[in-house]
């Protein structure tokens, strides 16, 4: 299955959150775990150095919510959309942390 060129992804996740601010925190917070334990501290501009997946940076998503307990992760930079392969990426790395109920990766919606 081959994505058409120019075609934005994000991944829709599901789980017990009540509002935006919980989904960021919980699509974060095991990444900042990871990397204090690696480097022993965390600066909000680490952000930008964690590497979900190659060429993408926990940085550079955000979280909106679409429904009750459903959210949209997607990149914020309009110059650098997620790909269906960045995106299934960053599906893998999300689902590893097992934060979220249901993990897909969608077209996403203007």
């Amino acid at each position: 299955m081959k994505a058409k060129k120019g075609v934005e992804f994000c991944v829709v996740v599901t789980g017990p959150y009540v509002s935006e601010a919980e989904a960021r925190h919980a699509l974060q917070d095991p990444f900042i775990e990871d990397w204090v334990e690696e480097k022993g501290r965390f600066k909000i501009h680490n952000l930008d150095e964690m590497q979900l997946t190659p060429g993408v940076s926990l940085g550079s998503l955000g979280v909106l919510m679409i429904d009750d307990g459903v959210f949209e992760i997607a990149g914020v930079d309009s110059e650098h959309p997620l790909t269906e392969h960045k995106a299934r990426g960053v599906a893998d790395a999300i689902q590893r942390q097992a934060m979220f109920d249901e993990i897909s990766v969608e077209p996403r919606a203007d």
